[in-house]
């Protein structure tokens, strides 16, 4: 291991020094290992190379990324690389069933993509059934030309900030058994930073305390904190006690420098902030990840923080518990609000602005409802949770994928009729207290044009509970125009857009009880799934995809699969 990220660091000296693209290359070796957490005896997980998280994928924009996954677990595998663009690399995005097959236990498949026209932090995760659980690391595109290429002050240092959530249960057999009874899983055991627990858990009949992460740092250096939520169903909100934080960057994409005391990041986002290390080195401080419940009625969760130490390095210490910082309350919708809304998008010459004209209108209400039990679901009574967007509960076909249904021309695997609006208009907001909160399932998608301008209105509705629901896109970026609560309103709304410098991001945490309004450039042909990234509203069917159409050249069409391809 220490030989392979010494060449792998040689490597990124290089590109940074001469300035051309180069080749990373890693071997994912997905597998069962036993960990121990929260005081318990071991127990086995699914991680990739026996780490939780899993490896860092270190590279400059421009690079190629060569990762050969070997499947030695029992479980169906794919590892999406979350907000990478694959353009020219569509059959590599990972989505099991979206643009693959999984990969069987005991065969492997190379997944071989660029780092293209992306600066900043993103991620890999598992795109199976719940395994992202533990099955995640992170992704660190550095400018082509090294830290001088930051347009901000180069920080002293940077650190992966990683969250998480912990289960002492198996994840697969607990979504297994969400699915078989038409009911929710069970949150999570405890929340994690970088696959630790933190020293406030209890453990019950002994005086031993949980793993926790700790950061050294230098007084009066700057830190670069890459800050992933890879947790699977809650937002976080995120501080240091002591230190305050400026945001740089999020989703891999720069923004305005944001002052802040604390980061609100959902389930698939990333946040890259500044902190300067300018406390009393004689203190101790808590690094602490709280969750945001954004649910009303209040859904299950967790309610407990995961916990890091801050310390300095050299300094005499005279208080021997670490200092705490005030935490927002689980439901403070406010001070997550105020921080999504306030981030915007730094302009530089050369970077994609938003386009003014569009070509293709969509108001889709997100949200919850019921289904029928399907034959399969052999534990559940008459009706279960169902996620749908325009009240349509997206089902992934069982026999081949939708990028390879797409690229054969296979009919009978997905339909082109999701509709631009939704069947029925009404108080999303505030729905009668008796409407059929009924949906029903189907594998429709949206095709567009290649280079087509979307503009999609994400509407929450409330028919069972007011919830943020972070909706991630795959394959793009999109700017976020406007946002807020209660039913959108177009001409109150459009005077709110942000037509200069909004935030570009590939997952948004649409408002409780409220809209959002993307706009996005379909400049990738292919299949491209959008979905909640809660784990737990994906298998029931929040979710859509759109069917980008080739372009006119063989650049900007869909590449033939390449052979190794898994197949079902």
């Amino acid at each position: 291991m220490a030989r392979c990220c010494w060449l792998q660091w040689l490597t990124l000296a290089l590109v940074a020094c001469c300035g051309h693209a180069a080749t990373v290359e890693h071997t994912f070796d997905v597998g069962n290992f036993s960990i121990s957490q929260l005081c318990k005896p071991a127990r086995v997980i699914t991680a990739v190379n026996s780490q939780l998280p899993g490896p860092t994928i270190y590279v400059h924009e421009g690079d190629t990324v060569v990762v050969h996954v070997i499947n030695n677990s029992p479980y169906n595998i794919t590892i999406h690389w979350h907000g990478l663009f694959q353009r020219g690399t569509q059959w590599a995005d990972g989505p099991e069933m979206v643009t693959q097959c999984p990969i069987r236990p005991g065969t492997r498949y190379t997944y071989q993509y660029n780092a293209t026209g992306q600066e900043g932090t993103l991620w890999w995760h598992a795109h199976s059934s719940m395994l992202r659980a533990t099955v995640h690391g992170a992704v660190v595109i550095k400018p082509r030309n090294g830290d001088q290429g930051y347009p901000f002050p180069k920080p002293d240092k940077e650190e992966i900030i990683l969250l998480g959530e912990w289960w002492n249960r198996n994840v697969f057999d607990l979504e297994r058994e969400a699915f078989l009874t038409g009911l929710l899983v069970d949150p999570a055991d405890a929340y994690t930073i970088n696959g630790k627990p933190g020293d406030l858990h209890k453990c019950s009949g002994s005086n031993r305390k949980p793993a926790t992460f700790k950061l050294k740092v230098q007084s009066n250096s700057t830190y670069l904190l890459r800050i992933i939520n890879a947790a699977v169903n809650t937002p976080m909100f995120f501080k240091i006690a002591g230190h305050k934080f400026t945001v740089v960057g999020a989703d891999a994409s720069y923004t305005t420098p944001y002052k802040t005391g604390v980061v609100v990041v959902a389930p698939g986002q990333t946040v890259d902030a500044l902190m300067v290390a300018d406390a009393r080195p004689s203190r101790r401080y808590y690094m602490v990840a709280s969750p945001y419940n954004s649910a009303h009625p209040n859904l299950p969760f967790r309610e407990g923080t995961a916990t890091a130490v801050v310390e300095y390095a050299g300094a005499r210490r005279r208080a021997r518990r670490p200092l705490l910082p005030p935490m927002p309350k689980f439901s403070d919708t406010a001070t997550a609000h105020r921080f999504f809304t306030s981030l915007t998008a730094l302009i530089r010459p050369g970077q994609p602005t938003v386009p003014l004209a569009v070509d293709t209108r969509m108001f889709v209400t997100i949200g919850l409802g019921f289904a029928d039990c399907r034959p399969e679901q052999t534990r559940c009574k008459q009706q279960v949770f169902a996620g749908s967007m325009n009240n349509a509960s997206f089902v992934l076909p069982t026999t081949m994928s939708l990028l390879e249904a797409h690229f054969r021309n296979v009919a009978g695997v997905y339909t082109r009729d999701f509709p631009d609006r939704p069947p029925l208009e009404f108080n999303y907001a505030k729905p009668p207290g008796n409407m059929d909160a009924t949906t029903a399932k189907s594998t429709k998608v949206k095709t567009v044009r290649y280079n087509a301008t979307v503009e999609v209105v994400l509407q929450n509705t409330v028919l069972v509970a007011r919830e943020s629901h972070p909706m991630h896109l795959h394959g793009h970026n999109f700017f976020v125009l406007a946002q807020g609560f209660g039913n959108f309103h177009e001409d109150t709304a459009v005077k709110r857009y942000n037509l200069v410098n909004p935030q570009e991001r590939n997952t948004l945490a649409v408002p409780p009880g409220g809209w959002a309004v993307i706009r996005f450039v379909a400049n990738n042909p292919g299949m491209w799934i959008m979905h909640c990234h809660f784990d737990a509203h994906l298998p029931i069917g929040l979710a859509m995809a759109f069917e980008v159409q080739d372009g006119p050249t063989p650049e900007t069409a869909l590449p033939p699969p390449p052979a190794d391809l898994p197949q079902c």
